[in-house]
Order: C-alpha cells, then sequence, then structure tokens
C-alpha cells in the first residue's frame, strides 16, 4: 500500500494573500472556489500535489523544516529577480563560481524555498 501526496500546506497569517504571491510565482490561478478571507486557499499545479494555504494564529518563528526547490524554465538567476521582483527576499545565496548552486528566497511571510538551475543549466554546465 502505497499514499499519494495530495496537497503541500502551507501555514500562514493570510491564505488568500500568501496564495496571491504563489500564484504569481507559479503561473496558476487560486481556485475559483476561493476569495480574499477565506482561511483556506488552494491552488492547483498542472503536475504533482496542489498548494494549499491555511490561515493559523500563530506567527512563523524558525526556519521551515520542508522547503520547495523550484526549478524554472528560464535561467536560475532570471528566475532569481523575477521572484524578487513579486515580492520575494533573499535569505542566502549559494550560487558557486562555477554556475552550479542555488538561491534561497523567503515569500512574503518568511517561509524558505530554493531556486534552483533550469534543466538546460544543468545539462550545458553537467
Amino acid at each position: 500500500m502505497t499514499s499519494l501526496v495530495h496537497h503541500i500546506t502551507i501555514d500562514c497569517a493570510d491564505a488568500y494573500e500568501l496564495a496571491g504571491f504563489w500564484s504569481r510565482l507559479t503561473g496558476r490561478p487560486i481556485s475559483d472556489e476561493d476569495s480574499p478571507g477565506d482561511p483556506e486557499v488552494l491552488i492547483e499545479l498542472p503536475e504533482g500535489p496542489g498548494l494549499l494555504f491555511i490561515q493559523v494564529p500563530e506567527p512563523k518563528a524558525v526556519k521551515n523544516r520542508v522547503h520547495l526547490d523550484l526549478q524554472p524554465d528560464t535561467t536560475r538567476d532570471a528566475e532569481v529577480e523575477r521572484l524578487l521582483g513579486i515580492g520575494a527576499t533573499l535569505v542566502s545565496d549559494m550560487r558557486r563560481p562555477d554556475g552550479k548552486g542555488w538561491v534561497v528566497l523567503a515569500d512574503p511571510e518568511g517561509n524558505e524555498f530554493c531556486v534552483e538551475r533550469s534543466a538546460a543549466e544543468r545539462f550545458e554546465q553537467g
């Protein structure tokens, strides 16, 4: 017997607002069933689990124990710049001179995620 990962759930202070950031990040819409003020908001992804944002009373206090690693369809560096432009913040820059590495960003509520090299960059750089 096995289980399917249905959603990746992110606790937050404002589910609709944070889902809006992740909607811009992923290019996927917020579910038509959700609206501002809802305590649960869903973004369905074309493959894999959806992103479910759940409003909780307590603020984020420490580093995430689980985070998302993103692989852009453009270059890593271009995607980092785009995400900074829509409200992400830089946490840690782990890029290396040989082009490998990643960048740790945080969403507007401080949840960390990583931006890796694109598939094309991995192929080119080995």
